[in-house]
């Protein structure tokens, strides 16, 4: 790594608290601390990742009234939180527009569309998967819909990763390579699957995962938002979340030279958030900087009686 500091395109971090009420009314603190950073690398002289980390909160605007908060704007107790990592792939500006225009669109869904806080039924959770999935088939048709109406975007695409969280329920829905990881009580688990060829191929038993971190068409994409063709295949996971976890979501700028264990490190040493996306953004650059670099960490302190795991899982 060269003396310089890396210096992040743009980067957030903050700390939350909401009150979040089960079904079983038994009540949690839940905290949540996150950050998210990008970086161009060292080799791409553009950057097209993008991310996006948003809080949902309900909200009534007092218009007029005869008590003494006339004018105020009042949020509600709970929240929600919506992170999402995009790489965008295509000639010239196509890449990085295509991000831009995924990460808009599920930013424009989330805002107006999703119904966040349906979350304790099986009915809600149902109508809640359901929109979720429907985010990334909007953003792939809005990609899809700019390709076709400018001919210099034709076939641009992006990955699309995005976390949804609200109390202990965690909620992600993928597509492409980028990935989601969860590290709990010292084990990193790779939540999502790669939708690339070679990982076909490793499925298949045609080729072993070492031999797949250097096969020349390891970049291939089965599975994108926008691409030349419009449709897209939701990958989603419910999770459970307990004290103490940290998801990641990262591009392949940093999956791809930095290896899980070297990630799961960083996570056990560096605990603010803040620190630990500095940091691998930093370990990517000192593996060379191949490709342009997002990730968000989020870590969650909850407080309180805890729910079982148990409805952990994923949809098809």
């Amino acid at each position: 790594m060269d003396p310089a500091q890396p210096v992040a395109v743009s980067d957030h971090s903050a700390t939350d608290t909401v009150d979040h009420l089960p079904a079983t009314s038994v009540t949690s603190r839940v905290k949540i601390k996150y950050s998210g950073q990008t970086h161009q690398g060292r080799v791409r002289t553009n950057n097209e990742d993008h991310f996006l980390v948003a809080r949902l909160a309900k909200a009534m605007q007092i218009c007029q009234t005869s008590l003494s908060h006339s004018g105020q704007t009042r949020f509600s107790d709970e929240d929600g939180y919506l992170m999402v990592v995009a790489d965008g792939m295509g000639g010239a500006a196509a890449g990085e527009r295509a991000s831009a225009l995924a990460v808009e669109s599920v930013e424009t869904f989330a805002l107006n569309t999703l119904k966040w806080f349906l979350h304790l039924g099986k009915s809600d959770e149902n109508q809640l998967v359901d929109e979720l999935r429907k985010s990334l088939e909007l953003a792939d048709q809005a990609v899809v819909d700019e390709a076709e109406a400018n001919a210099k975007f034709y076939g641009m695409g992006t990955t699309l990763t995005m976390a949804y969280s609200v109390g202990q329920d965690l909620y992600i829905v993928h597509a492409g390579d980028s990935r989601a990881y969860l590290y709990r009580q010292g084990t990193l688990e790779q939540i999502t699957s790669d939708h690339t060829l070679v990982q076909l191929l490793i499925s298949g038993g045609v080729l072993s995962p070492e031999d797949a971190r250097t096969h020349a068409r390891r970049n291939v994409i089965t599975n994108v938002i926008g691409g030349p063709n419009a449709g897209v295949h939701a990958e989603i996971h419910k999770i459970r979340l307990e004290h103490d976890d940290v998801l990641l979501l990262c591009t392949d700028g940093l999956s791809e030279p930095v290896p899980d264990d070297q990630i799961a490190r960083t996570l056990a040493k560096c605990p603010d958030p803040a620190e630990a996306a500095d940091r691998l953004i930093a370990q990517s650059l000192e593996a060379g900087g191949p490709d342009n670099v997002t990730a968000i960490v989020a870590r969650w302190s909850i407080q309180g009686p805890q729910m079982s795991n148990a409805s952990t899982g994923s949809f098809c």
